[in-house]
C-alpha cells in the first residue's frame, strides 16, 4: 500500500511525499517532468533512492524507496511504472542517460518516450560549453538554482526539507525549459535531429547498464 508521509510548501506550489508509489489514480497530464536522486553516480552499485515528478504546475511528487532493516528494498511501484513506461507521455529529463538507465535497473523498465533538456541544449546552444541544469535555468528562465544538497544522504528515512527543496527544484523547471530549447532547435533547423537523439536514450542508457558504458560500439 501506497503511504503519503507528507507535503511541503514550495514556492508557487507544493512537495508531495509518497513511500513506494505514486498514489492511484493520480493524472500528472502527458508531459511529465522526472528526475532520480541516488547513493551515487554508479547504477550498478548506488540504488536508487526516489523519483521526482512535476506535471509542470508548480507541484512536485517524490517517490521515495527505503531500504529495510535486513538490507532488502522493494521497487514493485506499479502505479509509477505504468506511468513512465506509457507511450502516451512524454518524460522529461536532464542528463536522461542516467535516470532512464538507473530506473531501468531498478525499476525493470524501459523509459519512453522522453526528451531530455541536456542534449537540446547540447544541439542548440553551440555557442558555450555550460550544459548544467543549473546554468540552463540561469540563462534560459532567469532561474537561480542551488545545487548545495546534490551531494547529501539520499538513502535515509527522513529526507529534510532541504533535501525535498532541492529534489522538487530539479523537476520544476523542466517544462519552462523545453519550450525555450525547443524555440533554439526550430531556429536553427535541428529539431528533427534532437528527436532522433531522444529516441535512442533508451538504448543508449541499457547499454550503459548491460555493461557498455564507456565503449563506443559504433566505432570501427
Amino acid at each position: 500500500m501506497n503511504k503519503r508521509p507528507g507535503a511541503a510548501r514550495l514556492d508557487g506550489g507544493s512537495i508531495e511525499l509518497h513511500r513506494g508509489d505514486l498514489p492511484e489514480g493520480l493524472d500528472l497530464g502527458n508531459v511529465v517532468a522526472v528526475d532520480t536522486e541516488a547513493m551515487g553516480l554508479r547504477a550498478h552499485r548506488d540504488r536508487l533512492c526516489l523519483v521526482q515528478l512535476s506535471a509542470g504546475d508548480g507541484a512536485c511528487h517524490l517517490v521515495q524507496f527505503l531500504r529495510d532493516q535486513d538490507g532488502g528494498d522493494d521497487y514493485d511501484a506499479p502505479n509509477l511504472k505504468a506511468l513512465l513506461a506509457d507511450e502516451r507521455v512524454t518524460k522529461l529529463f536532464h542528463f536522461a542517460r542516467f535516470d532512464v538507465g538507473l530506473m531501468y535497473r531498478y525499476l525493470g523498465v524501459v523509459c519512453a518516450p522522453i526528451y531530455c533538456t541536456k542534449i537540446a541544449s547540447r544541439l542548440a546552444r553551440t555557442y558555450t560549453d555550460r550544459h548544467s541544469l543549473k546554468e540552463l535555468c540561469r540563462e534560459l528562465i532567469g532561474v537561480d538554482m542551488s545545487k548545495e544538497q546534490q551531494s547529501s544522504d539520499w538513502g535515509r528515512a527522513q529526507l529534510t526539507p532541504e533535501q525535498l527543496m532541492y529534489a522538487a527544484s530539479d523537476v520544476l523547471y523542466l517544462h519552462r525549459l523545453r519550450a525555450r530549447l525547443d524555440e533554439m532547435l526550430a531556429r536553427e533547423n535541428r529539431g528533427k535531429l534532437a528527436e532522433d537523439c531522444f529516441r535512442f536514450v533508451p538504448a543508449r542508457a541499457q547499454l550503459d547498464v548491460e555493461g557498455w558504458p564507456d565503449e563506443d560500439i559504433f566505432a570501427y
